[in-house]
């Protein structure tokens, strides 16, 4: 609970002009009620009873009319309410993102996965809707017991001395039911999520669970964790029902005393007006304002509490990763700017290593290509290199220190062969990596790139960008410009110019080539590979690197893979021509990634 005070002031505080116009709305609301019982009262005191009829029926009048400029409250209210609500449901989606993304980086259980998307899913929208129900109802209770307060005192001060005892006992009587609520709801939401965690666990292991006969097991941990479940509800109810006591004595008593000191009451001066006008305020405003309030805190106002305290436990920091030295040391001149170190990595424990003990040096400004067969493991080494996979065996190390996900984005972009191209501007998108690039050198990059014929056609860089009209060239293109700008120490492009045609692919390469940065190319054309300084090549856990001529002459596999992607020399086509006329036809190899 007081997690959740010492974060909800700023969220307030932030928004205490949306609060303002939410009172300003409900001022009417207070005129309604104060009216309601006051002219009722006048009606009788000063019409009916007094033998002026068209005076009672003018007081009638004005507490009728009074409900009008309420219903045009409830309109501006709402129109509020969201500025108040979703803002609070949005920063709950955020953290529980954060908590996710923070655990997938520390590799930690999978239990935090399933809780953030309990609270992506089903928590947050729980303190959505509780918020908004508490906010209603908290707003209409202070401006009807306002105006029901008032219009008591106006007709005679002595009726608080009968109404305020049994609501302040009630209130009080309902006011110790709410810690112990709050813990039952804590209880039932912690089995909630366990049960969802152990349904997740129990989802991806089916197969396990059938051929190593655990079923009875699983079966029995399920219905355990079921129970705990059940047993939270049902003691959460029953505080619910000493809860409905308290509204008992808030809603029912003060009428029923009122009407058993109403003698008293006449005998000392009250007027029968008054004493109508009084039942008035409490039957029509002041009890069922006081019964929706104490309902809204025992249900929805728990469970929002509760909520809110499991959201604000800060996520796990990563086990493995302090926060990055702002200010350490550069590397020493010559650093490579990537090291693989015996790695080794394989895609479960019995499965057959993809890498295995693979060493690997990459120099600043180094152009490397990497080529192979398809599956041979090309994009697990762009997926290791970059860090976004950890090595089962070995190390990566970046600019000579061990590679941590905090590094990552200032030392690497990898550029998979799917872009990624978000709706807005040309302008941000290119801007994704670097938010601080100015025009002319987005102007340089489009040159060096070969942008000018997507900016011409799109218009600007303030156009529009729709993802699904663009071709898969152009999203490539515009997230080449974006590492282009970015300018990282290390650059990987796992096949992420394969839709552009060989003329704007080798215009990308050599445009990255002569940044200052290293230049690794998962390559699926030899031209690729003949355009790097060295090209590693990859037949599963073999490998070879060397020079494109060095590899002609001492790989067979780069031997057989130049060969494939050997383009057709003219006498040759002619060759084929002459053979067609023959009825011979020749037929392609298949590509080899």
């Amino acid at each position: 609970m007081r997690r959740v005070g010492h974060e909800a002031r700023p969220f307030l505080r932030a928004r205490t002009g949306v609060v303002l116009r939410l009172a300003g709305w409900s001022l009417l609301e207070f005129a309604q009620t104060f009216l309601g019982g006051f002219g009722v009262a006048r009606a009788l005191d000063d019409g009916f009873l007094a033998g002026r009829p068209l005076t009672g029926l003018l007081w009638l009048a004005v507490a009728a009319v009074a409900v009008l400029p309420a219903v045009l409250a409830a309109r501006g209210v709402f129109g509020r309410l969201a500025d108040l609500v979703e803002p609070l449901r949005d920063g709950l989606v955020r953290r529980a993102v954060s908590r996710a993304l923070s655990g997938a980086l520390a590799h930690s259980a999978g239990d935090a996965g399933t809780r953030s998307l309990s609270q992506v899913t089903h928590q947050s929208e729980i303190a959505r809707d509780g918020w908004a129900g508490l906010v209603l109802t908290l707003r209409s209770f202070v401006f009807t017991a306002a105006g029901a307060v008032a219009g008591l005192l106006a007709l005679s001060p002595v009726l608080l001395l009968i109404v305020l005892p049994p609501l302040v006992l009630g209130a009080a009587l309902f006011l110790g039911t709410l810690p112990p609520m709050a813990a039952r709801q804590r209880d039932y939401l912690a089995a909630d999520e366990a049960y969802a965690a152990h349904a997740g666990r129990l989802a991806a292991s089916v197969r396990d669970i059938a051929a190593a006969g655990a079923a009875e097991r699983t079966v029995a941990e399920s219905r355990t964790l079921a129970g705990a479940q059940l047993a939270a509800s049902r003691s959460l109810a029953r505080w619910s029902g000493v809860r409905v006591l308290a509204l008992a004595v808030c809603g029912r008593f003060p009428p029923l005393l009122l009407l058993l000191g109403a003698p008293w009451l006449l005998r000392n001066g009250l007027t029968p007006g008054a004493l109508v006008g009084a039942l008035t305020y409490l039957t029509q405003a002041l009890a069922p304002a006081v019964q929706a309030l104490m309902t809204m805190l025992g249900t929805a106002g728990g469970r929002l509490v509760v909520v809110l305290d499991r959201f604000t436990d800060a996520p796990p920091p990563p086990a493995e990763d302090p926060p990055p030295a702002r200010d350490a040391e550069p590397p020493p001149r010559g650093t490579p700017v990537a090291e693989l170190h015996e790695v080794s990595f394989a895609y479960g424990p019995g499965a057959q290593p993809v890498l295995d003990r693979l060493s690997l040096t990459i120099e600043a400004g180094e152009h490397l290509a990497v080529v192979g067969p398809s599956g041979s493991g090309k994009s697990t080494l762009a997926a290791v290199l970059a860090g976004t996979e950890r090595p089962t065996g070995g190390a990566v190390r970046w600019r000579g220190r061990p590679a941590r996900p905090a590094d990552a984005t200032s030392v690497r972009v990898l550029l998979p062969q799917h872009a990624y191209v978000f709706s807005g501007s040309l302008r941000e998108n290119l801007r994704y990596l670097r938010p601080d690039a100015r025009d002319r050198e987005i102007a340089a990059m489009a040159d060096a790139l070969g942008l000018d014929a997507l900016l011409s056609r799109l218009g600007s860089l303030d156009a529009d960008v729709e993802p699904d009209r663009l071709s898969q060239g152009e999203r490539q293109l515009i997230a080449l410009g974006r590492a282009y700008l970015a300018a990282p120490p290390l650059l990987i492009l796992d096949e992420a110019t394969s839709r552009l045609d060989p003329a704007a692919e080798t215009r990308a390469e050599l445009a990255f080539a002569a940044l200052p940065g290293a230049l690794v190319v998962v390559a699926h054309r030899l031209s690729s590979a003949r355009r790097a300084g060295r090209t590693l090549v990859m037949d599963g856990p073999r490998t070879q690197c060397g020079t494109p001529d060095e590899l002609l002459r001492s790989c067979a596999l780069y031997r057989d893979l130049a060969g494939r992607w050997e383009p057709e020399q003219p006498d040759q086509r002619e060759e084929e021509g002459r053979g067609e006329e023959r009825g011979i036809r020749s037929t392609p190899p298949p590509s080899p990634v």
